[in-house]
This record gives C-alpha cells, sequence and structure tokens, in this order.
C-alpha cells in the first residue's frame, strides 16, 4: 500500500481549478515563501515582469523574479477585480499590495495592479503564461 503525503506543491495545483485560484496560490506561496509551490502554478516558457516593461523568461527568470519578492519575508494582498476569460485563456486584472524587508534590512511596500495571462492546461488546471504584476506601467 503507497501513502501519499500531501506537499506545498500538490496544495498549489489544486488551487489551479480556475483562474483566479491560481493568483490566491500565488498569495499564498509568496507569503510562505514557498518557491517550489510558486513554480507549479507557471508554464515552462512563462514569463514574469520583473519590473514595468522587462520580462523575464523560462522557469529560471521566473525563479529569479519571484525569489526576489520571497527574500522580502514579506506579505502579499492581492484582490482579482475582473477576469476575461475566452476558452483556454485567461486575462486576470487586480490590486496588489506588498510589504517586506528589502536586502538592507529597510521596508519595502510596493503596489500595482496586474494583468496576468493564464492557459487552461490539458488536465484542465491554469497556469500562468504572462505574469505582469504591473499591468499597464
Amino acid at each position: 500500500m503507497t501513502m501519499h503525503v500531501e506537499t506545498d506543491v500538490d496544495r498549489a495545483l489544486q488551487g489551479r481549478a480556475a483562474p483566479e485560484q491560481v493568483l490566491a496560490s500565488v498569495v499564498d506561496g509568496i507569503n510562505a515563501g514557498n518557491l517550489d509551490a510558486l513554480m507549479a502554478l507557471y508554464e515552462p516558457h512563462a514569463a514574469f515582469a520583473a519590473q514595468p516593461g522587462s520580462l523575464a523568461t523560462g522557469w529560471s527568470g521566473v525563479r529569479a523574479s519571484l525569489a526576489a519578492f520571497t527574500a522580502m519575508n514579506g506579505t502579499l494582498d492581492l484582490q482579482v477585480t475582473r477576469v476575461l476569460q475566452v476558452d483556454d485563456l485567461a486575462l486576470v486584472v487586480g490590486a496588489w499590495s506588498f510589504a517586506g524587508t528589502g536586502p538592507d534590512g529597510e521596508p519595502v511596500t510596493l503596489t500595482g495592479r496586474n494583468a496576468d495571462v493564464l492557459r487552461r492546461q490539458p488536465d484542465g488546471s491554469w497556469r500562468f503564461v504572462i505574469d505582469n504584476p504591473w499591468g499597464t506601467d
């Protein structure tokens, strides 16, 4: 008999049944500092806008961008305000705030309006194609 112990990655995967659930899973992953759970939410060739107008691509780029957030040991709050879905693509728009500690030990406070593109996977779950926390900036 095989016993399965639920992991953080398993919980992240369960939180992908709808596009807005993926964003809730990002909040959980950032707040827990769990990069492995976060990475389960991205397609292999996904992109992350680390700064307005600048994309980090692929899992290595996305991981480095997310690591910068988790390293600040902060709290992310995100409210999804709109989901526009056509077939297997969704645009998820929201507003977020983040409070943490920078590498210099000083407080960091960030806010933005995200505009993210997600794609439904063959198993029915959703993953990020483009994670753009800076919206139209």
